[in-house]
Parts: structure tokens; sequence; C-alpha cells
């Protein structure tokens, strides 16, 4: 739990302060005096005041920092305490202060994946198991050992690739034309044709109900624990279970299911030893887990997925991370249309638990996972900060819209019944996020 919080509390807190650092940076540009940066929230611990007459300021809260400009003149101000004021300032640069801190969570999520390019990331090789059968995949001839070398002409270098180009064309549904390569070596195109998906958790994998999951390699015995049925059988660390009762294992899963369900069952074992085949007959103990009777071996079994390094050059991994980056925040605005809609389930919205369990366990992962999940974040954050609502960055620039085209603020009444509005409305988002977070907690 320590370790989940400290990984959400450095994700969320960095992403908060770079974002608030966008809008330092560019108010100091535009002439802008800044009171205050913090970091963090509270009762301040650390403060140091500059040349220019900023406190930087450390709080007792370390989740997030803020800005604090001189939105209006004192009284009795002079000429250049006037124009050091925020609301001095014309409204084409009051625009760029505000969209600042967003636009700089998306500038970091292009670095951060540039980054994650650039040093190369190990990635499973995106071969397809078995589809199940009437599934999309099956309909459109794929198989078993089928390597994914491009879908819509846009080549892929990974499993990770192939999946977020699929999920790109299931969340409106559509046609995919795939390239393959056979296990036999032969390139051929596949026309699959994806539904709608209406996106919704409790769902499960929408492309695994498509019929498109990433290969199992045939499970291998990793270790054997001492005292076990596996020991007592003549198991060894290193066989590989090629067969099960003479029928082929597809995968790790699915060979422990069978001897989870196999309580007191011999089970003939057709296993790879020093390259030649050999039988060994084992019967599961009979264990009781949860109120429920399972079958165990006593021995840790797991599976070499090949995998390849993705890695790319400087400028090449500087624009496949903007591309990434511009993807990911048009995925998200079309599926907060499709929830508006109706079209997606609302309990896609997802609330701090969430982020917090995510954050812990990519960071668990690897750092590459834990890098990965802060860009996904701080789009997240960039995207949700321009959206035209009142209380965030966005409902700020329409204010400034309505400005340019009026020739003048919005008058206050409408300022103070967009601001209610906009509290009440991030008030339920607030609400169902944690409601959606707490349900996937208990459930």
């Amino acid at each position: 739990m320590l370790f989940t919080l400290l990984a959400f509390a450095v994700a969320l807190g960095s992403l908060i302060i770079f974002h608030e650092l966008g809008h330092y940076w560019v108010a100091r540009l535009c002439g802008v005096k800044v009171l205050r940066f913090s970091v963090g929230f509270g009762k301040v611990i650390l403060r140091r005041t500059d040349r220019h007459g900023t406190e930087w300021a450390v709080s007792a809260l370390p989740l997030g920092g803020y800005v604090k400009m001189q939105d209006d003149p004192p009284a009795g101000a002079s000429p250049a305490e006037i124009a050091g004021a925020f609301n001095s300032k014309p409204v084409g640069q009051r625009i760029a202060i505000v969209a600042a801190g967003p636009i700089f969570n998306l500038i970091l999520a292009v670095l951060l994946y540039a980054g994650l390019n650039m040093a190369g990331t190990e990635e499973p090789v995106a071969v397809i198991a078995q589809p199940a059968a009437d599934t999309p995949a099956a309909r459109a001839g794929l198989l078993p050992g089928d390597r994914i070398l491009a879908i819509d002409g846009a080549e892929v270098a990974s499993w990770s690739d192939a999946r977020w180009r699929l999920m790109d064309v299931m969340s409106t549904g559509g046609r995919a034309l795939i390239e393959v390569s056979t296990p036999a070596g032969a390139v051929q195109q596949r026309e699959l044709q994806l539904p709608s998906n209406t996106m919704d958790p409790a769902g499960g994998d929408p492309l695994a109900a498509a019929g498109i999951r990433l290969a199992q390699p045939k499970p291998a015995v990793r270790a054997v624990i001492d005292g076990g049925e596996g020991q007592a059988a003549g198991l060894r660390t290193g066989d590989l279970v090629v067969a099960v009762n003479g029928q082929p294992t597809p995968d790790t899963g699915a060979l422990v299911k069978q001897i989870q369900e196999s309580a007191g069952k011999p089970l003939a074992l057709t296993l790879v030893r020093d390259g030649a085949n050999i039988t060994l007959n084992v019967t599961p103990r009979a264990e009781t887990v949860n109120g429920q009777e399972i079958g165990r071996l006593g021995v840790q079994l797991g599976g070499n997925v090949p995998m390849v390094t993705v890695r790319y050059g400087v400028f090449e991994s500087l624009w496949r991370g903007a591309v990434r980056t511009w993807d990911t925040a048009w995925f998200s605005l079309r599926m907060m249309g499709r929830m508006v809609t109706g079209d997606v389930s609302w309990r896609n919205v997802s609330g701090p638990v969430t982020i917090a369990d995510y954050a812990g366990q990519t960071a668990r992962i690897g750092i590459v996972a834990y890098i990965a999940y802060i860009a996904l974040i701080s789009i997240s954050l960039g995207v949700l900060n321009l959206l035209p609502i009142p209380m965030l960055d966005g409902g700020h620039l329409l204010y400034y819209l309505v400005e340019i085209v009026r020739g003048s603020p919005p008058p206050a009444k409408w300022i103070d019944i967009g601001q209610r509005a906009g509290i009440g409305l991030l008030a339920g988002l607030m609400g169902l996020a944690l409601f959606n977070d707490f349900t996937r907690l208990f459930t």
C-alpha cells in the first residue's frame, strides 16, 4: 500500500508541478508578476523569494502545486505594477498563459514517449493465439502463429503497437487491413471487420472478445517445490510441457487451469527435456482455497514470450512521441463524446483510487511501464484541463473567446453562473469516478 501511494504521489505530483511550470514560464515571458510558486498545498514549510519577487515554497501536502499571480494591480499601483497584473494583459497573452499548463502536459508526454523510443524497450512480438470460433478474428482468417506486420499500411513494431492500433479501430468500429507473416513465412493480407465496442470495463478485454489475443509460449517448469507432487513425479526445472493426456498444451494459463481442475486426478505430462520427449504421470494434490477445492502440483510454471527491442533515432522518436500523444488525446476526446451519446459506458471514468492502483502496478512492473503510464496520465490531465468547463483552464479559455467575440469580458453574472455550473459538473464527475473506483475495488 505504501509503495502504491508513493508511486501515485510521485506521478501525480510531478505532472501537476510540470503543468504549473507551464503557466509560470509563459506568465514570466508575458511580464506578469508571479507572487508564489508552491510545490504542494497547505501550510508552507520552506520558502525562498527570488530576485523577481516570486516566493518559491514547499507546502505540507505534496500532491501537486499551484502558481499565484498578481491578478489585479494593487491600489495606487505604478505603471510598471499595472503592466505586471494578469488582468491588465491583452487577451491573447492571457490565453497563452492559461493554455500553457495543459500544453506543457502534452509536451511532457511527447518527451517521455520519445525518451522511451530512444532508449529502447523490450516488448512482446505481435504473434496472435488461436482465435475463438465465430469471432471477427476467426472470420477474417487469422490463424494461431500469425505475426502482425502492419495495420492499414502502418508498420507494427510490437504487440503493444498492434493492440493500440486495433483498439483505435474498435473504438468506433470499422475495417482494418492486417498484413501478417504466417508460421511458414508467407506474407498475406487479412481483412478484419471490428464491431463498434461499448468499452465497458465489466465486459473484459474487447480485443480478446474479438478473438485477438497474444500467443502464449508453451509452459515450462521454472522451479520445483520440495515435497510437492511435481518433485515426487520427477519434474525438473527447465522441463517444457508440450502435452497433457496426449492433447497439446496451448499455454501456461490453460495448463494451470487444467491442473487446478484436476485435484486427485492423474495427468500424463509430455515433456521436452534435453531435446527428448518423455512422459511423466502426476496427480495434483487437492487443497482448499477460499472454500474451493483446487489441484496443486508444487511447481512454478512460466513461459518465455518472444520479445523484440523497439528503438528509434532522435528525430523519429520525437515524431512518434508526438503522433502517439496526438492519437491518445484524440482517442480520449472521442471516448468522452461517445460517453455523452451513450455509446460507451460511464464506468470507464476512473478516479484517484484506480489511478493510484495502476501507478503502483506499473511501478512494480518496471521503470518503462511506469514512465509510459505517467505519459498517459499527463495526456489525460492536458485533455481534461482543455475542456470548456468553468473552473478548468478550458473554461477560462472559453471566457476569453467570448471576450474576443463581444469585444469585452463576459458579464460577471455569466461568469458566476458558469462557475457554479462548473463546480456542480466537476463534483458530479468526481462522485461518479469515486463510485466506479470503489465498485471495481470491491467487485
